[in-house]
């Protein structure tokens, strides 16, 4: 066909037979061409001018009809030896097909469209990429923040890391940010720190100082108190029966015994009260009770069924009722006598000692129930250590008058220098103590010292608690042996239940 719409004159035997071409369709296999319906044939002479002439099927064969399977050809006027359709005695051919003389003349509405006028099958889908949605430099700078945290959607992710990289102060900025994210996931102990309410309370006092001061002999047990309670509302009801060791020194040999986290919290209130009743409070035993703290602490044991959560109140009640009352009575009962039996302390001392036992109890319950806990603070581990060391010449002259330490060398006047020994505590809380050797009167110097003894401070403190004997104690030992092992065996003596 030539570019005007018209059919070469060498192509006619070729369209003349061709099968009709079908109208737009849906899909390519869901019309059967056989089936299709020729368009009925237009009246004789309804041509419209500009319309193509049907020709007969051959030029020799006047009065044929043109076969249905045939195509008309198109022509603007006449072909060359052949007659217009208005000659006469030419037959009418039953099926032409009208074609259009032009390029832009209608074709008639019951007539099936041309060959050229055939649509394209739709185009195959293909995936689609959705690009990052286009945004305001101002509401991309707005989501620097959500994006380090990763909260963005996909989309304001998208948008923002396509931005990054065009825009230098937005890559900056989101760069310090999700710097500033790692550091808020820092991995970290979830326990608190040890000094915290200490630092707390000395935050409060310093922007209000108390009207009643807690006195500073009583701030340790004040302090220890506290953290032991913490621990025991923080377990469950089941640790509350956890099996609990507790260790002393007897003589030349360790003792232990066996109770639960409830009879620990029983054996702590039954020697607290000892406290309680030097400052006049109700003593838990009642009034001739014993005096000597495994005594009390049996006696306590056996006079109830076994001890449970319900006791942790009683003891807390108390140790707030000593506390409060200490401070109210302030430097007028700092040296009343409490008596533990065999021996006596004044309240400034027995209240120091009250904390230690505390601190040392319940390290052996956060042992039993695997919960941290660290030793006390600096301040209040220095007044512990030092309460031990003055201790020590007294705890010496027992030991040898029961035969368990070497004689003394040297009897002086009380009150002047003797023979002692140079303890040196290590670490935090720690000092330079020095013993005397002789005479608990005696009063030990530098100039005097015969040995040294150098111990870490938590160290001391377990070797003054009985858990570890004075052979297994990690000690730089200089000096006189005897007066080292001497102190060493005595500092373990003073543990007790």
């Amino acid at each position: 066909m030539t570019g005007d719409g018209r059919a070469s004159e060498g192509d006619e035997d070729g369209v003349r037979g061709a099968r009709r071409i079908p109208g737009p369709r849906g899909a390519a296999d869901d019309l059967d061409l056989e089936s299709v319906p020729l368009p009925p044939l237009p009246p004789p002479g309804a041509g419209t001018p500009g319309e193509a002439v049907p020709e007969q099927s051959g030029p020799d064969a006047p009065g044929q009809p043109v076969p249905e399977q045939s195509l008309p050809e198109q022509s603007d006027g006449d072909a060359p030896g052949q007659p217009g359709p208005d000659a006469p005695g030419e037959p009418v051919p039953e099926e032409p097909v009208p074609e259009q003389s032009g390029p832009d003349a209608p074709a008639p509405a019951d007539e099936a469209p041309a060959a050229a006028s055939v649509p394209d099958p739709d185009p195959a889908p293909e995936l689609c990429v959705s690009a990052a949605p286009s945004l305001p430099h101002r509401d991309l700078q707005a989501l620097l923040g959500a994006w380090a945290l990763s909260v963005c959607s996909a989309e304001e992710t998208a948008a923002v890391e396509d931005h990054l990289p065009r825009c230098a102060p937005c890559a900056d900025e989101a760069k310090r940010l999700r710097e500033a994210v790692g550091l808020l996931h820092a991995d970290g102990a979830l326990d608190l720190d040890a000094t915290l309410r200490s630092r707390v309370v000395e935050g409060c006092l310093g922007r209000r100082p108390a009207r009643i001061p807690i006195p500073e002999w009583a701030a340790p047990y004040d302090a220890e108190t506290a953290r032991l309670d913490a621990l025991l509302r923080d377990i469950g009801d089941a640790d509350w029966n956890a099996q609990v060791r507790l260790r002393w020194f007897e003589k030349e040999r360790r003792a232990d015994r066996w109770t639960t986290v409830g009879g620990v919290i029983s054996h702590l209130t039954a020697v607290d009260g000892l406290l309680s009743a030097a400052l006049g409070l109700d003593d838990p035993l009642g009034d001739g009770a014993p005096l000597d703290p495994t005594e009390r602490t049996e006696a306590y044991w056996a006079g109830g069924g076994p001890p449970t959560r319900a006791v942790r109140e009683p003891w807390r009640a108390q140790s707030h009722e000593l506390i409060r009352t200490a401070s109210f009575a302030g430097r007028n009962v700092a040296e009343t006598s409490v008596s533990y039996g065999s021996f006596g302390l004044p309240l400034q001392d027995a209240v120091v000692d009250r904390a230690f036992e505390c601190w040392v109890h319940g390290w052996d319950i956060a042992d039993a129930v695997a919960y941290p806990y660290p030793a006390p603070s600096a301040a209040h581990l220095h007044l512990m250590i030092g309460l031990a060391a003055r201790m020590l010449p007294a705890a010496l002259a027992g030991r040898r008058r029961a035969g368990l330490a070497g004689p003394a060398r040297d009897l002086v006047v009380p009150g002047e220098p003797g023979r002692s020994l140079h303890l040196e505590i290590e670490g935090n809380g720690g000092g330079d103590w020095y013993i005397a050797l002789d005479s608990p009167a005696a009063l030990g110097t530098r100039d005097t010292a015969v040995a040294q003894v150098a111990l870490e401070a938590v160290e001391f403190c377990r070797l003054v608690a009985g858990h570890i004997s004075p052979v297994e104690a990690a000690a730089g030992q200089e000096g006189d042996r005897e007066a080292i092992r001497d102190v060493l065996f005595a500092a373990a003596s003073l543990s007790r239940l």
